[in-house]
C-alpha cells in the first residue's frame, strides 16, 4: 500500500518517476532478523546501483529500509537524496507527518550532542550507565532531506550517537512497560544487562524477554552483536508510546516508538566508527530514565525537557 501511496504523491506534485523492484535475497541469518535498517535488497547490483545514483531523491520502501546499507554511502555520494519511508502502517505514517517545527529541536539536540564529552543515563529501575561522547559521529532525523549527499526518515524525531570504541561502560535495566523492537513487545519483566568495554557481558532476569535476548545473541556466534551500536533520545512529542498495541507486526517496523520524546534509545549490533559490523542488532526504547550530558539534563524521568 505504501508503494501506490508513493506512487501517487510523487505523480501528484509531477515528478517524472520509476519504480526499480528487487527481489528479497536468500536468508542467511541463523536466526530471523527484523528492524535492522540495513536492507540487503541491492546486493551491490551494478545496474540498480547506477539508477539510484542517477536519481537525485529516491523514496526508499524496502521492507528493511536503506538507513545502514552497505550501498547507502555510495548512493548519498553521487548526491542522491534519500527518504527512507519506514515500513509502517499508513495510519502511523499519516499521524506523523513531518513538521517545520521539527527541524529546529533535532537540529539543537545534535549540537548538544556532539559539543558533549560525557553521557550519563540513570533510573529508578537500576540504570548507572556512563557513555564518552568525545568523538562520537551524531545525527539527527526530523523527517525530510533538502541537501544533496544527505538521508532521513519518516517517522523522525531522533537523535543518535555512535560511540567510539571503549567508550561505553555500566548498567542497563530495561524495566517492564520498555520495548525490544526486534521482537516488537513490550518487555514483562525486568532485564539487567552489564557493560563493559561496550560489550553485554551479563543479561540478567528471568522469564521469557530475558530468555529471547540471552538466545539471540547467543545464535550470532559473533562477539559484535553484544557491542553497543548507537545512544541517543526520542524527540518527537506525538509519537505515541502505546502505538505498538494496534498493530500486527507485519504492519509495523516501530519506528514511532523509537522517536516518542523522552525515550533511551539504546542499539546494539554494527557500529562502523568503532569498526564492528555485524547482522546482530536490536533497538531498545527505555523510558522513565535521566539524562545527561556533562552534567546537564536533557530528559528527566522520561520527560523531554
Amino acid at each position: 500500500m505504501n508503494i501506490a501511496l508513493a506512487e501517487a504523491a510523487l505523480s501528484r506534485i509531477g515528478a517524472r518517476h520509476f519504480r526499480l523492484t528487487l527481489p528479497t535475497p536468500p536468508q542467511s541469518a541463523p536466526v530471523p532478523v527484523r528492524s535492522t535498517g540495513a536492507s540487503r535488497a541491492i546486493g551491490q547490483h551494478p545496474a540498480a546501483l547506477a539508477a539510484l545514483a542517477a536519481s537525485p531523491f529516491i523514496v526508499d520502501l524496502t521492507v528493511e529500509g536503506l538507513l545502514h546499507a552497505p550501498e547507502t554511502k555510495q548512493i548519498l555520494g553521487a548526491g542522491s537524496r534519500v527518504l527512507m519511508v519506514s515500513n509502517e502502517h499508513p495510519d502511523a505514517l499519516e499521524r506523523l507527518v513531518p513538521r517545520d517545527e521539527d527541524e529546529p529541536i533535532a537540529k539543537a539536540a545534535v549540537k548538544r550532542a556532539r559539543a558533549a564529552k560525557r553521557m550519563h543515563v540513570a533510573s529508578a529501575a537500576g540504570t548507572d550507565l556512563h557513555v564518552v561522547m568525545e568523538g562520537a559521529p551524531t545525527v539527527g532525523v526530523w523527517g525530510w532531506t533538502d541537501r544533496p549527499g544527505t538521508m532521513a526518515h519518516w517517522p523522525g524525531g531522533i537523535v543518535v550517537s555512535f560511540p567510539r570504541a571503549g567508550s561505553v561502560q555500566g548498567r542497563l535495566v530495561l524495566d517492564a512497560g520498555d520495548v525490544n523492537l526486534t521482537f516488537k513487545r513490550y518487555i514483562e519483566r525486568p532485564i539487567a544487562l552489564t557493560i563493559e568495554d561496550d560489550h553485554i557481558t551479563r543479561v540478567e532476569g528471568s522469564g521469557a524477554d530475558a530468555e529471547m535476548m540471552r538466545r539471540y545473541l547467543e545464535a550470532w556466534g559473533d562477539r559484535g552483536a553484544y557491542a553497543v551500536s548507537h545512544v541517543g533520545w526520542g524527540l518527537n512529542r506525538r509519537a505515541r508510546y502505546e502505538a505498538l498495541a494496534f498493530y500486527d507486526r507485519e504492519d509495523t517496523n516501530g519506528t514511532e516508538l523509537r522517536a516518542v520524546a523522552g525515550n533511551f534509545l539504546f542499539s546494539t549490533g554494527a557500529n562502523e566508527f568503532a569498526n564492528r559490523f555485524t547482522e546482530g542488532h536490536f533497538d531498545i526504547p527505555v523510558f522513565n530514565t535521566t539524562i545527561t550530558l556533562d552534567g546537564e539534563e536533557v530528559v528527566r524521568e522520561g520527560m523531554l525537557l
